[in-house]
């Protein structure tokens, strides 16, 4: 059993969406237990159904089989964006460097335009 992004993300979307398996299942005309393999990760879903299940659940392909990362911000629960590996990875490096990271957070606009003065 290999559980995936696409298997969480199905199952968070199927949650989400107060469905259960038989009720996503009859109306992507697979059966409950074609829904529960994929959730657990034990059973591939086609190419046909994952294109099924991203239009059912309006969603990008990319973002339901994980290949781009969708971020929510803390403060507002509506509030969702795409940022690639490389955007994630460039996050991840800046938070290594507090004194950088903090004075971002605390004006991050100025300290942009500070940044770009300082390339010219």
């Amino acid at each position: 059993m290999k559980l995936t992004l696409f298997s969480k993300r199905l199952k968070e979307l199927r949650t989400s969406a107060n469905l259960t398996q038989e009720e996503l299942g009859k109306n992507l005309s697979v059966t409950k237990s074609a829904i529960c393999g994929y959730e657990k990760g034990n059973r591939t879903a086609p190419m046909e159904m994952l294109i099924a299940i991203a239009n059912y659940f309006k969603v990008d392909l990319d973002y339901l089989v994980g290949t781009e990362n969708y971020v929510v911000s803390d403060d507002k629960e509506d509030y969702g964006m795409r940022m690639s590996s490389l955007e994630i990875e460039l996050i991840k490096e800046l938070r290594k460097h507090t004194d950088l990271y903090n004075k971002m957070m605390e004006d991050s606009k100025r300290t942009i335009e500070y940044m770009e003065k300082k390339i010219r």
